[in-house]
């Protein structure tokens, strides 16, 4: 805000222009630069990448995963989901189910309920203050880590997005599921897929 302060003199001649003395106040600028600095830093902190600790299948021998403890995921075309547990059934098609990205996050809930249950129990001990932040995190990392927990293999497509692969990523986090991977599609995967879509006629075919 900007005054002017008028300087009347009894003793000035007539006509003679009167002395104005402009005085800036800039106290409204100073609360504007520091909204401006709070606003600067409040969005710097929220462009922060986050980051996802990743598991990546190493290049020294095969990895050996028990399909009893495992299941695959298939990011297909058009934000498909397809999903199969244990090991592939190439003679039924129907084994190999096609999901959404909530149909899945609910196949991976009851598949590691256990987990959940124990992850569940573990945050109300915490939310009653009975042991400290890092003893929590600790106690979580040894309970995703358990026997009862299984594996999932994520195998995207060509034709799957890297959005489609940031969702399935989202999913492990959410169910609780501490060893995933990433791994290429295979040729067999390849077939379920094809087989499901033309609703078991590659089955019949190979049979004959």
């Amino acid at each position: 805000m900007a005054n002017i302060n008028v300087n009347n003199r009894g003793n000035e001649k007539k006509g003679k222009p009167k002395k104005q003395l402009l005085r800036v106040d800039f106290t409204p600028m100073v609360d504007m630069n520091m909204l401006l600095i709070t606003f600067f830093m409040f969005c710097t902190t929220l462009s922060m990448p986050q980051i996802m600790k990743l598991a990546m299948p190493t290049d020294e021998g095969e990895q050996k995963v028990p399909q009893s403890g495992s299941a695959t995921v298939i990011l297909g075309e058009d934000d498909k989901i397809y999903f199969y547990d244990g090991m592939p059934n190439y003679e039924d098609y129907t084994s190999l189910k096609v999901m959404n990205q909530q149909e899945l996050r609910k196949a991976l809930m009851d598949r590691n309920a256990y987990i959940m249950s124990k992850l569940k129990d573990l945050r109300q001990v915490y939310a009653n203050k009975e042991i400290s932040k890092e003893e929590y995190n600790l106690q979580v990392k040894e309970i995703k880590k358990s026997k009862e927990g299984f594996n999932i293999l994520i195998k995207p497509t060509k034709a799957s997005s890297y959005r489609n692969l940031v969702d399935a990523l989202d999913e492990m986090h959410i169910c609780g599921i501490d060893k995933y991977s990433i791994v290429d599609l295979e040729e067999a995967d390849e077939f379920l897929m094809e087989n499901l879509k033309t609703e078991g006629k590659l089955t019949a075919m190979a049979e004959k």
